[in-house]
Protein backbone atom coordinates (compact mmCIF):
# COMPACT_ATOMS: atom_id res chain seq x y z
CA UNK A 1 0.00 0.00 0.00
CA UNK A 2 1.39 3.38 -0.76
CA UNK A 3 1.92 5.74 2.35
CA UNK A 4 1.72 8.94 -0.10
CA UNK A 5 -1.27 8.13 -1.87
CA UNK A 6 -2.98 7.72 1.98
CA UNK A 7 -1.33 10.67 3.42
CA UNK A 8 -1.76 13.23 0.45
CA UNK A 9 -3.39 16.11 1.50
CA UNK A 10 -5.33 18.87 -0.96
CA UNK A 11 -3.00 21.27 -2.02
CA UNK A 12 -5.43 24.29 -1.81
CA UNK A 13 -8.33 24.37 0.71
CA UNK A 14 -11.66 25.89 -0.99
CA UNK A 15 -13.23 26.52 2.83
CA UNK A 16 -15.03 30.04 2.97
CA UNK A 17 -14.85 31.95 6.05
CA UNK A 18 -18.39 32.58 7.98
CA UNK A 19 -18.97 35.61 8.93
CA UNK A 20 -19.48 34.88 11.91
CA UNK A 21 -15.74 34.02 12.73
CA UNK A 22 -15.10 37.65 12.63
CA UNK A 23 -18.09 38.57 14.39
CA UNK A 24 -17.60 36.18 17.75
CA UNK A 25 -14.22 34.77 17.18
CA UNK A 26 -12.76 38.49 16.01
CA UNK A 27 -10.59 36.25 13.68
CA UNK A 28 -8.87 37.33 10.24
CA UNK A 29 -9.10 35.62 7.24
CA UNK A 30 -5.57 35.35 7.80
CA UNK A 31 -6.34 33.09 11.02
CA UNK A 32 -9.22 31.03 9.09
CA UNK A 33 -6.55 30.28 6.46
CA UNK A 34 -4.25 28.90 9.36
CA UNK A 35 -7.06 27.22 10.62
CA UNK A 36 -8.21 25.61 7.32
CA UNK A 37 -4.74 24.89 5.64
CA UNK A 38 -2.74 23.90 9.18
CA UNK A 39 -4.55 23.32 11.96
CA UNK A 40 -7.71 21.68 10.51
CA UNK A 41 -6.65 20.10 7.05
CA UNK A 42 -8.62 17.59 6.65
CA UNK A 43 -11.55 19.70 7.48
CA UNK A 44 -14.61 19.03 4.78
CA UNK A 45 -17.12 21.89 6.17
CA UNK A 46 -16.60 25.12 7.62
CA UNK A 47 -18.82 24.33 10.10
CA UNK A 48 -16.40 21.37 11.92
CA UNK A 49 -14.30 24.37 12.45
CA UNK A 50 -16.84 26.33 13.74
CA UNK A 51 -17.87 23.39 16.45
CA UNK A 52 -14.02 23.69 17.48
CA UNK A 53 -13.88 27.20 17.66
CA UNK A 54 -16.76 27.11 19.93
CA UNK A 55 -15.50 24.57 22.22
CA UNK A 56 -12.64 26.14 22.48
CA UNK A 57 -14.10 29.34 23.26
CA UNK A 58 -16.16 27.68 25.89
CA UNK A 59 -13.20 26.30 27.61
CA UNK A 60 -10.94 28.93 27.14
CA UNK A 61 -8.53 27.17 24.82
CA UNK A 62 -6.51 28.21 21.88
CA UNK A 63 -7.46 26.56 18.95
CA UNK A 64 -4.02 26.98 17.24
CA UNK A 65 -2.48 25.01 19.74
CA UNK A 66 -4.69 22.21 17.98
CA UNK A 67 -6.38 20.70 21.84
CA UNK A 68 -9.31 19.04 19.73
CA UNK A 69 -9.42 17.23 16.42
CA UNK A 70 -12.19 16.91 13.64
CA UNK A 71 -12.93 13.21 12.91
CA UNK A 72 -15.20 11.77 10.72
CA UNK A 73 -17.06 8.76 11.96
CA UNK A 74 -19.61 7.06 10.11
CA UNK A 75 -23.49 7.27 11.33
CA UNK A 76 -25.46 4.19 10.40
CA UNK A 77 -28.90 6.48 11.29
CA UNK A 78 -28.24 9.10 9.05
CA UNK A 79 -26.17 7.00 5.99
CA UNK A 80 -23.26 9.32 5.65
CA UNK A 81 -20.08 10.04 7.67
CA UNK A 82 -20.37 12.85 10.24
CA UNK A 83 -17.54 15.30 11.18
CA UNK A 84 -17.29 15.05 14.86
CA UNK A 85 -15.25 17.11 17.54
CA UNK A 86 -13.06 14.79 20.24
CA UNK A 87 -10.39 16.40 22.81
CA UNK A 88 -6.86 15.38 22.03
CA UNK A 89 -4.67 13.87 24.62
CA UNK A 90 -3.50 17.06 25.80
CA UNK A 91 -6.86 18.77 26.28
CA UNK A 92 -7.82 15.64 28.38
CA UNK A 93 -4.36 16.41 29.75
CA UNK A 94 -5.47 20.13 30.60
CA UNK A 95 -8.75 19.31 32.06
CA UNK A 96 -7.74 17.10 34.38
CA UNK A 97 -4.59 19.55 35.46
CA UNK A 98 -7.05 22.69 36.18
CA UNK A 99 -8.69 20.02 38.64
CA UNK A 100 -6.20 20.74 40.97
CA UNK A 101 -5.86 17.34 41.95
CA UNK A 102 -3.78 15.66 39.54
CA UNK A 103 -0.85 13.98 40.80
CA UNK A 104 1.51 13.17 38.12
CA UNK A 105 1.88 10.27 35.67
CA UNK A 106 4.32 7.06 35.24
CA UNK A 107 6.01 6.10 31.69
CA UNK A 108 4.03 4.11 29.67
CA UNK A 109 4.60 0.13 30.74
CA UNK A 110 4.60 -2.08 27.65
CA UNK A 111 3.61 -5.31 26.62
CA UNK A 112 5.53 -7.59 24.79
CA UNK A 113 5.83 -6.77 20.94
CA UNK A 114 3.50 -8.50 17.82
CA UNK A 115 3.52 -8.62 14.38
CA UNK A 116 1.03 -9.21 12.71
CA UNK A 117 -0.25 -8.52 8.57
CA UNK A 118 -3.69 -6.66 8.14
CA UNK A 119 -4.81 -7.76 4.23
CA UNK A 120 -8.36 -6.04 3.42
CA UNK A 121 -9.68 -2.90 2.47
CA UNK A 122 -9.04 0.78 2.97
CA UNK A 123 -10.49 3.60 1.85
CA UNK A 124 -8.09 5.87 0.25
CA UNK A 125 -8.52 10.28 0.19
CA UNK A 126 -10.89 10.12 -2.46
CA UNK A 127 -13.10 7.92 -0.61
CA UNK A 128 -12.54 4.79 -2.81
CA UNK A 129 -12.13 1.07 -1.56
CA UNK A 130 -8.34 0.10 -2.41
CA UNK A 131 -6.82 -3.65 -1.32
CA UNK A 132 -3.75 -3.41 0.75
CA UNK A 133 -1.86 -5.84 2.75
CA UNK A 134 0.65 -4.19 5.65
CA UNK A 135 2.82 -5.67 8.40
CA UNK A 136 2.96 -3.87 11.44
CA UNK A 137 4.74 -4.60 14.45
CA UNK A 138 3.67 -3.25 17.73
CA UNK A 139 3.50 -3.60 21.62
CA UNK A 140 0.47 -6.14 22.58
CA UNK A 141 -0.54 -4.06 25.58
CA UNK A 142 0.23 -0.73 27.16
CA UNK A 143 -0.17 0.40 30.55
CA UNK A 144 -0.04 3.88 32.34
CA UNK A 145 -0.55 5.02 35.84
CA UNK A 146 -2.33 8.35 36.47
CA UNK A 147 -2.15 9.56 40.10
CA UNK A 148 -4.82 11.91 41.92
CA UNK A 149 -5.31 13.03 45.37
CA UNK A 150 -8.29 11.77 47.53
CA UNK A 151 -8.86 12.86 50.57
CA UNK A 152 -5.19 14.36 50.93
CA UNK A 153 -3.38 11.05 49.66
CA UNK A 154 -2.04 10.51 46.09
CA UNK A 155 -3.53 7.59 45.03
CA UNK A 156 -2.86 5.74 42.04
CA UNK A 157 -5.03 4.57 38.98
CA UNK A 158 -4.10 2.15 36.12
CA UNK A 159 -5.29 0.90 33.22
CA UNK A 160 -4.58 -1.54 30.15
CA UNK A 161 -5.07 -0.94 27.17
CA UNK A 162 -4.52 -3.73 24.21
CA UNK A 163 -3.00 -2.66 20.79
CA UNK A 164 -5.50 -4.50 18.81
CA UNK A 165 -8.85 -3.01 20.52
CA UNK A 166 -7.74 0.62 20.16
CA UNK A 167 -5.96 0.76 17.07
CA UNK A 168 -8.29 2.80 14.42
CA UNK A 169 -8.65 1.82 10.54
CA UNK A 170 -8.59 2.76 7.49
CA UNK A 171 -12.05 2.14 6.19
CA UNK A 172 -13.87 1.88 10.04
CA UNK A 173 -15.19 -1.34 11.40
CA UNK A 174 -15.77 -2.77 7.44
CA UNK A 175 -11.77 -2.58 7.44
CA UNK A 176 -8.87 -4.59 9.06
CA UNK A 177 -6.02 -2.23 7.57
CA UNK A 178 -4.32 0.57 10.25
CA UNK A 179 -4.25 4.16 9.35
CA UNK A 180 -1.54 5.42 8.41
CA UNK A 181 -0.80 6.74 11.86
CA UNK A 182 -0.92 3.58 13.28
CA UNK A 183 1.63 1.82 10.99
CA UNK A 184 3.97 4.82 11.43
CA UNK A 185 3.49 5.45 15.17
CA UNK A 186 1.92 1.67 16.73
CA UNK A 187 3.59 2.81 20.53
CA UNK A 188 3.13 6.32 20.15
CA UNK A 189 -0.97 6.68 19.72
CA UNK A 190 -0.96 3.32 21.64
CA UNK A 191 0.82 5.46 24.31
CA UNK A 192 -2.09 8.28 23.80
CA UNK A 193 -4.82 5.89 24.44
CA UNK A 194 -2.87 4.57 27.36
CA UNK A 195 -2.92 8.07 28.77
CA UNK A 196 -6.64 8.78 28.14
CA UNK A 197 -8.00 5.57 29.43
CA UNK A 198 -5.89 6.46 32.81
CA UNK A 199 -7.39 10.16 33.03
CA UNK A 200 -11.28 8.82 32.89
CA UNK A 201 -10.33 6.19 35.35
CA UNK A 202 -8.89 8.92 37.98
CA UNK A 203 -11.32 11.57 36.44
CA UNK A 204 -14.28 9.99 35.48
CA UNK A 205 -16.53 13.11 35.53
CA UNK A 206 -13.75 15.57 34.27
CA UNK A 207 -12.18 13.32 30.89
CA UNK A 208 -14.08 11.69 28.15
CA UNK A 209 -12.52 9.65 24.90
CA UNK A 210 -9.98 11.37 23.49
CA UNK A 211 -9.82 11.75 19.31
CA UNK A 212 -6.53 9.14 19.01
CA UNK A 213 -9.15 6.55 20.20
CA UNK A 214 -12.08 7.56 18.48
CA UNK A 215 -10.26 7.82 14.93
CA UNK A 216 -11.36 4.98 12.18
CA UNK A 217 -14.54 4.26 14.81
CA UNK A 218 -18.05 4.80 14.56
CA UNK A 219 -20.82 6.70 16.04
CA UNK A 220 -22.17 2.83 16.43
CA UNK A 221 -19.09 2.03 18.63
CA UNK A 222 -19.89 4.65 20.79
CA UNK A 223 -21.12 4.00 24.18
CA UNK A 224 -20.71 6.57 26.47
CA UNK A 225 -17.85 8.79 25.01
CA UNK A 226 -17.39 12.46 24.87
CA UNK A 227 -18.63 13.09 21.08
CA UNK A 228 -19.81 16.54 19.55
CA UNK A 229 -21.22 16.37 16.64
CA UNK A 230 -22.97 19.05 16.32
CA UNK A 231 -26.55 17.91 16.59
CA UNK A 232 -26.96 18.31 20.38
CA UNK A 233 -27.16 21.75 21.32
CA UNK A 234 -28.47 24.43 24.44
CA UNK A 235 -30.26 27.69 24.32
CA UNK A 236 -28.12 30.65 26.15
CA UNK A 237 -31.42 31.25 28.11
CA UNK A 238 -33.07 30.80 31.92
CA UNK A 239 -34.07 26.85 31.22
CA UNK A 240 -35.73 26.73 34.20
CA UNK A 241 -39.29 26.95 32.28
CA UNK A 242 -39.80 24.04 30.20
CA UNK A 243 -42.50 25.93 27.83
CA UNK A 244 -39.34 28.10 27.20
CA UNK A 245 -37.55 25.10 25.57
CA UNK A 246 -40.64 24.67 22.70
CA UNK A 247 -41.64 28.52 22.42
CA UNK A 248 -40.19 29.02 19.14
CA UNK A 249 -38.69 32.29 20.81
CA UNK A 250 -35.94 34.11 18.16
CA UNK A 251 -33.76 35.17 20.81
CA UNK A 252 -32.49 31.83 21.43
CA UNK A 253 -28.95 30.66 19.93
CA UNK A 254 -27.77 27.32 19.52
CA UNK A 255 -24.67 25.86 21.00
CA UNK A 256 -23.15 22.53 20.77
CA UNK A 257 -23.17 20.67 24.02
CA UNK A 258 -19.64 19.07 25.14
CA UNK A 259 -20.97 15.84 26.49
CA UNK A 260 -17.85 14.87 28.02
CA UNK A 261 -19.42 16.99 30.74
CA UNK A 262 -22.17 14.60 31.00
CA UNK A 263 -21.90 11.54 33.39
CA UNK A 264 -22.76 8.50 31.97
CA UNK A 265 -25.18 7.51 34.02
CA UNK A 266 -26.66 10.80 33.27
CA UNK A 267 -26.37 10.12 29.45
CA UNK A 268 -28.06 6.43 29.94
CA UNK A 269 -31.15 8.18 31.83
CA UNK A 270 -31.77 10.74 29.49
CA UNK A 271 -31.36 8.23 26.25
CA UNK A 272 -34.11 6.14 28.41
CA UNK A 273 -36.16 8.79 28.55
CA UNK A 274 -36.03 9.92 25.10
CA UNK A 275 -37.02 6.41 24.47
CA UNK A 276 -39.74 5.77 26.26
CA UNK A 277 -41.14 9.09 25.94
CA UNK A 278 -41.11 8.41 21.91
CA UNK A 279 -42.45 5.13 22.34
CA UNK A 280 -45.72 6.62 24.05
CA UNK A 281 -45.55 10.07 22.98
CA UNK A 282 -45.78 11.13 26.02
CA UNK A 283 -43.96 14.19 25.17
CA UNK A 284 -45.23 17.11 27.83
CA UNK A 285 -45.29 14.87 30.71
CA UNK A 286 -41.03 14.39 29.76
CA UNK A 287 -40.18 17.86 29.88
CA UNK A 288 -42.00 18.43 32.96
CA UNK A 289 -40.09 15.02 34.54
CA UNK A 290 -36.43 16.59 33.08
CA UNK A 291 -36.90 19.94 34.52
CA UNK A 292 -37.72 17.96 38.30
CA UNK A 293 -35.20 15.07 37.69
CA UNK A 294 -32.11 17.29 36.29
CA UNK A 295 -30.28 20.49 36.73
CA UNK A 296 -28.02 22.40 35.34
CA UNK A 297 -26.09 21.39 32.06
CA UNK A 298 -27.83 17.97 32.83
CA UNK A 299 -30.88 19.51 32.36
CA UNK A 300 -29.76 21.57 29.22
CA UNK A 301 -28.37 18.00 27.83
CA UNK A 302 -32.13 16.50 28.57
CA UNK A 303 -34.20 19.10 27.17
CA UNK A 304 -32.24 19.34 24.04
CA UNK A 305 -32.07 15.50 23.55
CA UNK A 306 -35.53 15.35 23.96
CA UNK A 307 -35.98 18.37 20.79
CA UNK A 308 -34.40 16.65 18.47
CA UNK A 309 -36.78 13.69 18.50
CA UNK A 310 -39.83 16.25 19.11
CA UNK A 311 -39.08 17.63 16.08
CA UNK A 312 -39.56 14.92 13.81
CA UNK A 313 -42.16 13.27 15.63
CA UNK A 314 -45.80 14.37 14.59
CA UNK A 315 -47.35 13.42 17.49
CA UNK A 316 -45.41 15.42 19.96
CA UNK A 317 -46.81 18.75 19.05
CA UNK A 318 -50.68 17.74 20.33
CA UNK A 319 -49.26 15.72 22.81
CA UNK A 320 -47.39 18.92 24.72
CA UNK A 321 -50.64 19.91 24.84
CA UNK A 322 -52.61 16.81 26.08
CA UNK A 323 -50.36 15.33 28.46
CA UNK A 324 -50.05 16.86 32.15
CA UNK A 325 -48.78 14.08 33.78
CA UNK A 326 -45.30 14.84 35.30
CA UNK A 327 -44.12 11.17 35.80
CA UNK A 328 -41.64 9.51 34.15
CA UNK A 329 -43.68 8.43 30.50
CA UNK A 330 -45.06 5.10 30.54
CA UNK A 331 -43.22 1.60 29.81
CA UNK A 332 -45.10 0.31 26.23
CA UNK A 333 -46.69 -2.91 26.23
CA UNK A 334 -43.55 -4.46 24.70
CA UNK A 335 -40.97 -3.50 27.63
CA UNK A 336 -44.07 -4.28 30.43
CA UNK A 337 -43.98 -7.77 29.28
CA UNK A 338 -39.77 -7.61 29.07
CA UNK A 339 -39.68 -5.76 32.70
CA UNK A 340 -42.42 -9.12 33.90
CA UNK A 341 -40.00 -11.90 31.81
CA UNK A 342 -37.39 -10.26 34.01
CA UNK A 343 -38.53 -10.20 37.68
CA UNK A 344 -40.28 -13.82 36.88
CA UNK A 345 -36.57 -14.83 35.89
CA UNK A 346 -35.40 -12.74 39.10
CA UNK A 347 -37.21 -15.14 41.37
CA UNK A 348 -36.52 -18.02 39.78
CA UNK A 349 -32.94 -17.08 40.66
Amino acid sequence: MSQNNRNTLPKTRDLPMPAVVQQSYGLSEQSWKVLTEVTFPTAKTPEAILMALDYCKARKLDIFKKPVHIVPMWSAALGRNVETVWPSIMEIQTTASRTGVWAGMDRPVWGPDVTKTFTGRYKDDNEQWQESSVTVTFPEWVAVTVYRIVGGKRCAFTEEVYWLEAYSTAGGKNSQVPTAMWIKRPKGQLAKCGKAASLRAAFPEECGYAAEEMDGKTLDDVVDGSVIDGEATHWETDVGQAGDWFSGSSEQTPHVIDVSQIHPKVQKAVAELVRRTAAAGAWKAAYDYANQKFKGIDLTFALAELDKVSEVDPMASSALVKTDSTGMPPLSAKDMAMNQARQTLGHAA
